[in-house]
């Protein structure tokens, strides 16, 4: 390239070949996507029955609890999304070559760690946010009141307790990565050994 020219503005990466010697086109991706709005669809439908249910006949402190259940699954999953990216294979070689209970589980989750992240931030933490901010609504419905004061400062308050809690939550992630994946691994250890 001669000094005068301009650089490109994005140069294309040559195509990977899969195992079997094809290239990898689209499909990969787009069945991604398909699994993702899957499990978007089922999970809101899920958060929805569950949130609604729970509501049905309860008081102001446990509708709350119930808010603030669903704003911590948002930033757990957050974290666990975070901590998958940024975290590194090599303590769990070694661990799983001891048959550490959790350590291959943590493993598959750094090696998927695109996949992870795009299911834990994406679509669990998002589906959270969404069905937090439908609980928020149904409490305010049910103050006896005209004044737009209780939505805006329940509003604030969801908000400001989400965007928060993840703000810490990815500090915590970055800094705690194995430990927090070795945790994940040894609860999908149990549950994989229970079903």
């Amino acid at each position: 390239m001669k000094d005068d020219e301009p650089l490109p503005l994005s140069e294309s990466k040559p195509k990977r070949k899969s195992r079997n010697g094809t290239k990898h086109n689209k499909r990969v991706n787009l069945r991604w996507a398909v699994i993702m709005l899957g499990w978007s669809f089922v999970l809101s439908v899920l958060f929805t029955v569950i949130s609604d249910t729970a509501l049905k006949g309860v008081g102001y402190i446990a509708a709350f609890l119930i808010l603030g259940a669903f704003i911590l699954v948002g930033i757990i999953f957050d974290i666990l999304g975070v901590a998958a990216t940024s975290a590194s294979e090599k303590p769990f070689h070694a661990m799983a070559s001891r048959r550490v209970n959790g350590s291959k589980e943590a493993l598959w989750l750094i090696r998927n760690a695109e996949k992870v992240s795009s299911f834990c931030n994406d679509v669990v933490g998002d589906i959270s946010g969404i069905i937090s901010g439908s609980v928020a609504a149904i409490i305010v419905a049910r103050f006896d009141s005209d004044s737009i004061i209780y939505p805006l400062i329940l509003t604030g308050m969801v908000a400001g307790l989400t965007v928060g809690g993840k703000a810490l939550g990815k500090g915590f992630a970055l800094s705690y990565n194995s430990r927090i994946l070795y945790v994940a691994g040894k609860i999908i250890n149990i549950f994989k050994k229970n079903t």
